[in-house]
C-alpha cells in the first residue's frame, strides 16, 4: 500500500509536520508513505486547467493517481481548514480524469497550539471530504492540542502521545486495507 502524507501547515518547522515525520516512522512494513508538497500550488483557477493544465496540477493529480490512501495533517486557521489543503483536494477533484480522490480513504491528523487541537478545522474538512467522496476513517479521532508542548527540546513526541498515534495509523492501516486491493 502507498500512503500520500499532504500536510496543510507550510511552515518550515510545521508542528504538524513533525508530528507527520513520526507516524511515517509507524507504518507497518510493506506500508510506503510520501510526502505530497502542496506549498507551491497555485489556487485553483479553471482558466489555468483545461486542455493544458498548469504543470503543478499535473504533477498534483499524477501524485494523487499513485497513491492508495492518505493521511491528512493539518492546522487549524481560523476554527476552519488550512487553504493549502483545500486548494489540493479542488484541483485533485477536477480535471480530464475526474475526481482523483472517489473512493480513497483518508485520515485526518490535526494538531494546533490551542485548546482545542483543530478540532473545528477537522469537522470542516470532513464535509469537504464527504463531497468528493473520501473515505474517511472515523475513530479514533486525531486532535492534538499544544502540540508545542509534546515534543522535548531534542524533538522527541512524548511517550503517551505516541502511543496514541501509534493507535490511530494502525486504525488507519485497517481501514485503508479494507478498500484498498
Amino acid at each position: 500500500m502507498r500512503v500520500g502524507f499532504i500536510v496543510g501547515s507550510l511552515r518550515k518547522d510545521s508542528w504538524n509536520r513533525k508530528v507527520a515525520n513520526v507516524v511515517k516512522e509507524m507504518l507497518p512494513t510493506g506500508v510506503e508513505a510520501d510526502f505530497i508538497d502542496i506549498a507551491n500550488l497555485p489556487f485553483y483557477n479553471e482558466d489555468l486547467d483545461g486542455e493544458q493544465p498548469a504543470t503543478e496540477y499535473t504533477a498534483l493529480r499524477d501524485a494523487i493517481g499513485v497513491h492508495d490512501a492518505f493521511i491528512f495533517f493539518m492546522p487549524e486557521y481560523n476554527r476552519s481548514y488550512a487553504p493549502a489543503i483545500k486548494n489540493a483536494i479542488d484541483i485533485a477533484s477536477r480535471g480530464p480524469l475526474g475526481n482523483m480522490w472517489a473512493q480513497k480513504p483518508v485520515a485526518l491528523f490535526t494538531a494546533s497550539t490551542g485548546n482545542s487541537g483543530g478540532m473545528a478545522g477537522n469537522h470542516a474538512l470532513r464535509q469537504v471530504f464527504v463531497f468528493v467522496d473520501m473515505i474517511a476513517m472515523q475513530q479514533p479521532e486525531v486532535y492534538l492540542a499544544h502540540v508545542d508542548t509534546l515534543f522535548s527540546e531534542d524533538g522527541r513526541l512524548q511517550e503517551r502521545t505516541k502511543d496514541f498515534l501509534q493507535r490511530a495509523t494502525d486504525a488507519f492501516i485497517a481501514h485503508a486495507k479494507r478498500f484498498v486491493d
